[in-house]
This record gives C-alpha cells, structure tokens and sequence, in this order.
C-alpha cells in the first residue's frame, strides 16, 4: 500500500524539483533556473501554511531516500461564476502531477490523485479539470477524466510597467 501523505511547508523545496522535473518532461528540458524557482517555493510556503485553503499538496516520500519526495499533485479549487453543469462555480483544478523518474510505474501518482479528489469530493467540488499529457493520459482516464469539447486558448500579457512591442 503506498502511503500518500498532505504536504508541508518543508517540503516546498522538494515541490519545486518535482515541478522542474514535470515541466521538462512536457518541454522536453529541464526550465532553467531563475526568478520562477524562487517565487515557487516562496508560494508554496505560505499557501501549504494556511490551514483549509484553496490548495492541496498530495505527497509520496521516497522510500529509499529520507527527506526527497517520490510523486506529489497539486491541487487548487477556483471560484467562478455558477453554470447549469455547476451550480456553485467551484472548480478544482490539478496540476503539477510528477513522479521521480527513479520512482515511475510504482503507483504513486495515482494513490496522490485519489487522495486530492477525495479531497475535492469532501469539499463539494464536482467539476475538475487538468491538462493531461501523452504520457499521463491513461492515468487519468482510469480515474474518470474524460477529454472536453472546450478548446483551450492562452494570452500571455507583458509584466506591468513593460510595454509590448
């Protein structure tokens, strides 16, 4: 049985690692280092702090490594506005699902994501939504997500105080 515990503010630094690795796996490199790292660790810090917050942190410690983390989800839930599908608006949302590649194929990212949708659950959260990659797919499907029909689209803005050219 794997043992998925909630995170702690301790276990920030470990998040940020997992989150590189989760990112270069969709990238194809690992980020390079800068402001981001920093500003994340700072982030989870303070919200995994905060008692009942809007964030969930799921964790797996590795076995043979005291002090790494194995797997780890992140969760948030978002207000929005009600619809006829969700009443109440509340959305979760996941993120950050990453494995130690020393650590794949062992059940750890699924004991995590069955821990933070019990968690949705508790809340009253009925809609959840995540970006699946190729890989993580099946997983997901297993656990009930299915694709939408929602095209996705993004628009980065320039930071305040530069204008885009």
């Amino acid at each position: 049985m794997v043992e998925v515990r909630q995170a702690t503010p301790e276990d920030a630094p470990e998040l940020v690692r997992l989150r590189a690795l989760m990112l270069a796996s969709i990238g194809g490199e690992e980020p390079a280092d800068g402001p981001w790292r920093e500003t994340t660790l700072g982030t989870l810090r303070t919200r995994l702090a905060e008692p009942d917050g809007s964030l969930a942190v799921f964790v797996v410690d590795s076995p043979d490594q005291p002090g790494t983390l194995a797997a780890c989800v992140v969760g948030v839930i978002e207000s929005r506005l009600g619809s006829p599908d969700n009443s109440a608006g509340e959305m979760g949302y996941v993120f950050s699902v990453a494995t130690d590649p020393d650590h794949r194929r062992r059940g750890y990212s699924r004991a995590c994501m069955q821990r933070l949708l019990a968690w949705y659950q508790q809340r009253d959260v009925t809609t959840v939504d995540l970006k699946a990659s190729a890989e993580g797919e099946p997983l997901y499907r297993s656990l009930g997500f299915v694709r939408t029909r929602d095209p996705a689209m993004r628009l980065i803005l320039p930071p305040r105080g530069r204008v885009k050219r």
